[in-house]
């Protein structure tokens, strides 16, 4: 099983940005957290790497349930999304995919909740072109 889904956009870099956020929240999910990987390789590193951004995306009520099924399942959340763009300009979006993450736990109460989170974020992808 792939541990990530993932999209290749005909958008901006930042376009692409704003369109999964709003994506995301369309679908239940707040973004907790924007770690810029670029600007932080940049400035610790002094390396330059291409615009590469993870949003921690939660969903509040399945993360809820998630904690209330398993409650260390917290070092898999919040759930990722990463934007980034390629050196030949390609831009990409991708998440986790929560079943195969979920189902390695072996508890079935997080695993139809992990199958609720991939159908929103199919939802996602499926809004970003």
């Amino acid at each position: 099983m792939t541990y990530y889904m993932t999209k290749s956009v005909s958008m901006t870099y930042d376009d692409a940005l704003a369109a999964a956020t709003d994506a995301l929240k369309a679908e239940g999910f707040g973004v907790l957290t924007e770690i810029d990987v670029a600007a932080t390789l940049k400035s610790k590193l002094g390396v330059d790497f291409p615009k590469y951004k993870i949003l921690g995306a939660c969903n509040p009520p399945l993360a809820l349930k998630a904690l209330t099924a398993e409650n260390q399942v917290g070092v898999l959340l919040p759930c990722n999304v990463v934007v980034q763009e390629h050196t030949d300009g390609r831009v990409e979006v991708s998440a986790m995919d929560p079943v195969g993450a979920m189902s390695m736990i072996g508890n079935a109460t997080l695993t139809e909740i992990a199958t609720e989170v991939k159908t929103r974020l199919d939802r996602v992808f499926a809004k970003l072109s």
